[in-house]
């Protein structure tokens, strides 16, 4: 049987490439994930269907840049504590609209310390967060929300494995490049493309020629398929290729991927957002990294972003590296902190403005207007 643990050499190899490196849409992915990461497709193939089995691997989709696509923000919810884990049940189970579900603490109580309950949010274009959140208050007994919409976005990806030996400070040539959402619309042939082409993975997907199946339940042929991703692709909706590791929760072999995951906030002065986010974002440590407004409950922060780790102290050293930098850089911190996360579940966000209408008659009585 083929070794399911992540840090197996050969794995290890694969992943490096598997998790983020392959950009935009390929037509043979697994083909690409071979030749890069100098693995042999069947050993590719039969590593990355045992990984998936196994629980090691999650997921296996084509990645969005879902900015484009509906509008978005992170939540931070004021949750009674009583109330709390009924709330992120509800949240990962009941509410497809919302992807990542953490809660997250502070190392002393500091402004947004109350807020325990984080999740992401997507809702189809032209539709309302502020609604769907207080829909959500009505089933969750929360007390309060605030949105944080992404201004810009500096560093998005995963990488874990290739992250594991990042050295701090470690950073790449030039300032991480911005990209500001924008929303486009798509007509119904693109919809039920895109539909079909993101998709999680099954086992028996996993091999050369992939698309064919999806172009079949897309209801179009194969050439009218990869044109029309194409379309999809000129508007700047193709993410990446990816392979996502479990790396909340012990692995079937018993390791971690990761053991802690930490929001970094950073508050620079304002109009210097665009350079600190680049700064910020060009640090090989990060997963993500974007311009986001907290408001005065969270101390008027204006960076945030992600890193993992299995080590508490580690993950602290990487983001004082990032400290020094700005410093150096001559961009001034006012406030800084760190929420940690604990108890997580990840899911992708639903994008169907079809299905969105039919969550809000079931949790609200009556659809929404799309």
């Amino acid at each position: 049987m083929s070794s399911i643990e992540h840090s197996d050499p050969i794995n290890a190899k694969i992943l490096a490439i598997s998790e983020d490196k392959i950009p935009g849409f390929v037509r043979e992915p697994f083909v690409e994930i071979a030749e890069r990461s100098g693995v042999e497709l069947p050993v590719v193939i039969e590593r990355i269907r045992a990984m998936l089995n196994a629980g090691t691997i999650r997921r296996i989709r084509q990645t969005l840049v879902t900015n484009n696509l509906a509008d978005g923000a992170l939540v931070a919810w004021r949750v009674p504590e009583e109330k709390l884990g009924a709330a992120f049940d509800f949240l990962f189970k009941d509410d497809p609209f919302s992807g990542h579900v953490v809660i997250r603490s502070t190392d002393s109580q500091t402004p947004g310390s109350q807020y325990r309950l984080w999740t992401t949010l997507k809702v189809p274009a032209g539709l309302s967060l502020e609604r769907h959140c207080e829909v959500v208050m009505q089933h969750t007994g929360a007390e309060k929300f605030l949105l944080m919409p992404a201004k810009a976005i500096f560093t998005l990806g995963v990488g874990h494995v290739r992250r594991k030996t990042t050295e701090l400070g470690e950073k790449t040539d030039k300032p991480a490049e911005m990209l500001t959402p924008g929303i486009v619309k798509l007509n119904e042939l693109q919809w039920r493309v895109l539909v079909a082409l993101k998709r999680e993975f099954t086992p028996d997907e996993i091999g050369p020629d992939p698309w064919a199946k999806r172009a079949e339940e897309a209801g179009v042929d194969l050439d009218t398929f990869y044109r029309v991703v194409g379309e999809l692709a000129e508007r700047k909706i193709m993410g990446r290729f990816s392979t996502f590791l479990e790396h909340v929760k012990p692995l079937a072999s018993g390791e971690r991927v990761t053991k802690f995951n930490a929001l970094f906030h950073w508050a620079v002065p304002a109009g210097r957002e665009v350079e600190a986010g680049s700064e910020v974002g060009r640090h090989v440590c990060m997963t993500h990294c974007y311009w986001r407004e907290g408001g005065p409950e969270f101390n008027n922060v204006n960076i945030m972003g992600v890193a993992h780790g299995t080590d508490k102290d580690r993950v602290l050293a990487h983001k004082y590296a990032i400290d020094d930098h700005l410093a150096k850089t001559g961009i001034p911190v006012s406030y800084t902190n760190v929420f940690w996360g604990g108890r997580s579940e990840i899911k992708p966000s639903e994008l169907s403005p079809i299905e969105y209408r039919a969550w809000m008659e079931k949790m609200n009585g009556h659809a929404a207007s799309v």
